[in-house]
């Protein structure tokens, strides 16, 4: 991912929670020498040194064959906002985008049926902890055949790389401008991008 110096997102701790904040993320991998990409919800967990991202595929998906022994790439990316060159003080600018993104790499590790009862219920849990029970009562039958129905993995990220692009290259009065505006604004995305400002005018 091209990140210009000022927009360098270095803080583990701070991408690591965006991550998981924003965890319906995009995986690509290469098929026959075409990118190929499926949208899943990932379970971001930190276990020592190591950061591990923890999904499922239906096994009908071809993705679900052809990721393992490969380096995969799972975007997270999510609130994002228009700028308008109305909260600039020059007139010589052109209209832009804020946005936060994290892309991981790494090669994919299957999960044996073993291990697919914990991811699902890690998942269950994250997502919405009260639908467990309901889970638990269903037939086991059931269950089994839901289970047999996906393909479980585990990727161990060795390349993480983020971006905030949140006009840190403008002045104090035209981001005090952007912030305004994007708080004003109907769309839930340009309002969180102007609270990820503020926390970044706060750290420096």
């Amino acid at each position: 991912m091209y990140i210009p110096p000022f927009n360098a997102f270095q803080d583990r701790k701070e991408i690591i929670a965006f991550m998981q904040r924003y965890s319906f993320a995009a995986i690509v991998s290469v098929i026959d020498d075409k990118p190929f990409a499926t949208h899943l919800p990932f379970l971001v967990k930190e276990e020592g040194e190591k950061l591990l991202l923890l999904s499922h595929f239906a096994k009908a998906n071809p993705q679900s064959k052809e990721i393992f022994d490969k380096t995969s790439l799972v975007i997270f990316t999510e609130p994002h906002a228009y700028i308008s060159p109305s909260n600039y003080e020059t007139e010589k600018v052109v209209p832009t985008w804020n946005y936060i993104a994290v892309h991981a790499y790494g090669k994919a590790r299957i999960l044996g049926d073993d291990e697919k009862p914990a991811l699902l219920k890690h998942t269950i849990e994250t997502f919405e902890a009260a639908y467990f029970q309901q889970w638990q009562g269903l037939p086991e039958e059931y269950r089994s055949r839901m289970m047999n129905g996906i393909v479980a993995f585990e990727i161990e990220v060795t390349d993480l790389q983020a971006k905030k692009k949140l006009s840190q290259n403008r002045t104090d009065r035209e981001i005090e401008n952007i912030i305004h505006s994007l708080e004003k604004n109907d769309d839930t995305n340009a309002r969180e991008i102007a609270e990820y400002m503020k926390e970044l005018k706060h750290q420096h």
